[in-house]
């Protein structure tokens, strides 16, 4: 799953639109960069048997490894932090950046890859939810529309109806790390809105969620006799080969650290809800992929199902993106009035 998949509208910054084809360029590099990270995630799981954990400590620390060190060379002065921000770093770090990559890696190993990263994207229906009830923040009648599709679209991808063949402990995976991801946008949101950029929030994110890892499971712990050495890659690339640890590398460089700068980068040029809708076409591009490479195949009701709850996860991200710049356009014409001489 992306650490990015939709973004808060507090990640936009500066004039939208300065170079749309360029923007849409970095997303879909991005989301195809994640895509591909799905299967090759998958690879590592099941053909070198490395465990859900180890694959998220791995990626955690590695992230964590660039992220801290490029943020250090290059602005080094945004690394800090007061005791208090820390506390909130630690939770972001822990209950956000390392509990949704457990889960998903617990999701994509016992489910088929499309199906398990449409479930995860019902991330951005709980977060419009948490917006309406909890913070009551003003959220069109879309909403309702945007949970019916979603819930009615998860029934027939996990064929509710007909007596779901699906391992139970990966649907449940799945629906976790949807939650865990939606407070993790929300805690994101919170703490960039304080002022804390983008860059220097997932360094110290992925610094704790290292170090939560790291004493979780000590890394001398760690089994290297299942990293040194080959795999085969599985489906239709069965009599293919290679090294575990540039698999590794892929999922740590290319699958994490790389697409994330891309999308970020992205939303200089696009605006941000018009990232996050494109963005939403990984569930689509993962499970061709998957189908391409691991031979997964979907049933016509599943592909139906994603469809549907993909329809539903836009409308909810619209719900309160179009709120939040009507609350923008409300409060410009309020400083243009109050600007207004009596």
């Amino acid at each position: 799953m992306a650490d990015a998949p939709f973004a808060p509208p507090a990640l936009e910054r500066g004039p939208p639109e300065r170079r749309p084809l360029l923007g849409y360029a970095l997303v879909w590099s991005a989301v195809l960069l994640w895509s591909l990270n799905a299967v090759v995630a998958k690879v590592v799981l099941d053909s070198a048997g490395l465990s859900a954990l180890r694959l998220a400590e791995v990626r955690s620390t590695g992230s964590a490894l660039i992220l801290v060190a490029a943020v250090a060379i290059l602005r080094p002065a945004t690394l800090r932090a007061g005791r208090r921000e820390l506390v909130f770093l630690a939770l972001f770090g822990v209950f956000g950046l390392a509990f949704v990559q457990l889960f998903y890696f617990v999701g994509i190993r016992r489910l088929e890859i499309g199906i398990a990263l449409v479930i995860q994207y019902l991330a951005p229906v709980f977060v419009a939810l948490w917006a309406r009830f909890f913070v009551r923040e003003p959220v069109r009648r879309r909403l309702w529309i945007s949970i019916a599709l979603s819930l009615l679209g998860l029934t027939l991808v996990v064929d509710l109806w007909g007596g779901s063949s699906l391992d139970g402990l990966g649907v449940a995976a799945c629906l976790v790390t949807a939650l865990a991801y939606a407070g993790y946008v929300l805690m994101a949101e919170r703490s960039l809105a304080s002022g804390r950029d983008v860059y220097s929030l997932l360094a110290w994110g992925f610094a704790f969620s290292a170090l939560f890892w790291a004493v979780a499971q000590p890394w001398w712990s760690f089994p290297l006799e299942l990293v040194d050495g080959s795999v085969p890659l599985l489906g239709r690339l069965d009599g293919t080969s290679a090294p575990v640890w540039l698999l590794l590398a892929y999922v740590v460089v290319l699958g994490t650290v790389v697409p994330f700068v891309l999308f970020v980068s992205a939303l200089h040029h696009v605006p941000a809800t018009r990232v996050t809708i494109v963005a939403m076409l990984e569930p689509v591009l993962a499970a061709v992929i998957a189908w391409l490479w691991l031979e997964e195949e979907l049933g016509a009701s599943q592909i139906l199902g994603g469809l549907v709850v993909l329809a539903g996860v836009v409308l909810a991200q619209t719900a309160r993106a179009d709120d939040e710049r009507e609350t923008e356009k409300r409060a410009r014409m309020q400083a243009d009035f109050a600007r207004e001489p009596s």
